[in-house]
């Protein structure tokens, strides 16, 4: 238990003090935001800054920050340092500087971002990588939350009928202006979403039956997975996660000023670091060992949580939590088409205040999420493989944005500690998502030790070319050269 209080009290510092760290590299000013620059109603609209915060928080914790934490829990209590240190220096980071860059370029994407500041071929990479990131969330938070729900609810209401149920309010949600049912539902939806946490934490502090173990560095994971990388590639959302700058860019359309993004961007990634933390906890407290959640997860995360929550709280107190687990994915999913949409608008400069130039986007969009749906549904393990890829696939594009914010703050003249917040996070997560695609059964399947190896000495390769580029601009500076 005091491992996990200390955790929360880290995470508690790192909002307070590093947050303020990168706010002054980064210097929000008092200059007009889109939603009050542009403002169309539909996409650019300015709302309060505790409803940009709740919005964020359930765009960005979808079953991740639970279905990952329990799946990281396997490696046992290590897996807290990970949600800690990478939420505090490199997911809150991503999250708060990818936002605020969008804010000062009109909410622009990642994708154009990447243009702007790492050239047109990279621009198109990203395009395209970002749609299919962003489908492939439509279509894990389509699956996991109708199990959930075919458990809450009569045999005749099952897991086909509420994917269906699911992809109509996607489609509604992802046509409607922000604030008419987003801006209105979230708010109410992120209370619950707390509620839930607290809830389950308390069952954990409070009984007598289940304790959390002693914090240790050993790997605990019964089939031997080594920690590197594959837990950092496990538990995504609770750490870091590129699909967050795909997010971020939607409530830079909406903040009222720039002082603002810290409190919306940061903090809501912290948010989420602490619903990780809880259901970490819970995994390894309630089954008492990682080799009894191990088998567990076999049968499904959505049964995991299902039982913890019932275990814990009781049929009542399980109701609650696991409708609070079927928000985090449906808010993220509806939101993902959303982002898509708007990436897709963005290539074909279709202007989203008509709602036919909409449907011309969201139709199609909903189509493919819902046969890929239909896969994930049939094959056995369909849906464990979408996972997969989704999560290697969200890690990659974690390092990408992390570059690219690095390549923003060398130009804007942010050199040595300022570049490196992002510079030295974007190398990390470079080695690991290398080093998992290489030696990965869903990768390139070659030798662990080579695939370390590789993994390092392309993440190296990226250092050396960051220096590089740091010393040139230090170098036009000091010459005068703009």
């Amino acid at each position: 238990m005091l491992a996990l209080l200390i955790a929360f009290l880290v995470l508690l510092i790192g909002y307070i003090v590093y947050s303020r760290v990168v706010e002054k590299i980064f210097e929000p000013d008092d200059r007009l935001t889109p939603a009050h620059a542009v403002n169309d109603g539909v996409d650019f609209v300015p709302m309060k800054k505790w409803k940009n915060y709740l919005i964020q928080l359930l765009n960005i914790a979808g079953t991740g920050p639970i279905f990952g934490a329990l799946m990281g829990a396997v490696f046992g209590p290590v897996v807290f340092l990970w949600v800690i240190f990478g939420s505090v220096l490199g997911g809150a980071v991503h999250d708060y500087l990818s936002g605020m860059i969008s804010e000062r370029h009109n909410g622009a994407s990642l994708a154009e971002l990447c243009g702007i500041y790492l050239g047109n071929t990279v621009r198109w990479i990203v395009r395209v990588f970002c749609i299919v990131l962003l489908v492939l969330t439509g279509v894990v938070f389509v699956y996991s939350p109708a199990e959930l729900l075919a458990m809450l609810t009569p045999d005749m209401l099952n897991g086909y009928v509420w994917c269906v149920i699911i992809l109509i309010y996607y489609f509604v949600a992802t046509i409607l202006p922000i604030d008419k049912l987003i801006g209105k539902i979230y708010p109410i939806f992120g209370v619950l979403l707390m509620i839930m946490a607290v809830a389950i934490l308390g069952g954990i502090i409070f009984s007598d039956q289940y304790s959390i173990p002693d914090f240790t560095f050993e790997n605990l994971h019964p089939d031997g997975k080594p920690i590197w990388p594959y837990m950092f590639v496990t538990v995504a959302c609770g750490a870091i996660s590129g699909f967050h700058a795909t997010q971020s860019p939607m409530m830079s359309k909406c903040i009222n000023t720039e002082k603002e993004g810290r409190g919306v961007f940061y903090g809501a990634m912290i948010s989420e670091a602490v619903i990780a933390l809880i259901w970490a906890a819970a995994g390894v407290a309630y089954y008492e060992s990682t080799a009894a959640l191990n088998d567990a997860l076999g049968s499904g995360a959505s049964s995991v949580v299902y039982t913890i929550s019932e275990g814990l709280l009781g049929k009542a107190g399980a109701v609650l939590a696991v409708i609070g687990v079927i928000v985090c994915p449906i808010t993220t999913g509806d939101t993902a088409l959303r982002s898509a949409r708007l990436i897709i608008a963005e290539i074909f400069h279709l202007d989203q205040a008509k709602i036919r130039k909409r449907l011309i986007i969201a139709v199609p969009l909903l189509i493919v999420v819902g046969l890929i749906n239909a896969f994930a549904v049939s094959s056995p393990d369909g849906f464990q493989t979408i996972w997969r890829y989704f999560s290697w696939s969200n890690q990659t594009l974690a390092a990408i944005t992390l570059w690219v914010i690095t390549a923003y703050l060398i130009e804007k003249g942010k050199y040595r500690f300022g570049s490196l917040v992002t510079a030295l996070p974007a190398v990390f997560m470079t080695d690991v998502c290398v080093t998992y695609i290489f030696t990965a059964p869903e990768g390139l399947r070659l030798d662990y030790t080579l695939s370390v190896w590789i993994g390092f000495s392309v993440a190296a390769v990226f250092f050396i070319l960051y220096l590089v580029s740091h010393y040139i601009h230090v170098t036009r500076k000091k010459d005068g050269i703009a």
